[in-house]
């Protein structure tokens, strides 16, 4: 079992846990990213990415990490291979933006 999937079994084992499931709908998941990043970019706002890492890094980390679990949970819900659809990405945008 790979790293990722671990960690996905981990906190999918959280949510059920709290029976938080049945909140987690693709449409709500989608939704509580894209607020998290918003959250994330409340750090940066106003200031200089340099002052924004020395003084709010602790917060920076936890937003990400909030980033993160609501879109490995929405690839868990909707059965996707995070290593298939990164590199797809990633050979998509190669093929977008090539290298001159």
């Amino acid at each position: 079992m790979s790293d990722i999937q671990q960690l996905i079994n981990k906190i999918n084992k959280f949510r059920d846990e709290r029976n938080w499931r049945q909140y987690h709908n693709p449409k709500d998941l989608a939704i509580s990213i894209s607020i998290e990043a918003a959250e994330l970019l409340e750090d940066f706002q106003w200031i200089s990415s340099e002052e924004a890492i020395e003084t709010n890094i602790e917060n920076i980390r936890e937003e990400i990490a909030d980033v993160l679990i609501y879109s490995l949970m929405l690839c868990s819900d909707l059965d996707l291979d995070i290593k298939e659809i990164v590199e797809e990405k990633l050979l998509k945008n190669g093929r977008k933006y090539p290298i001159n």
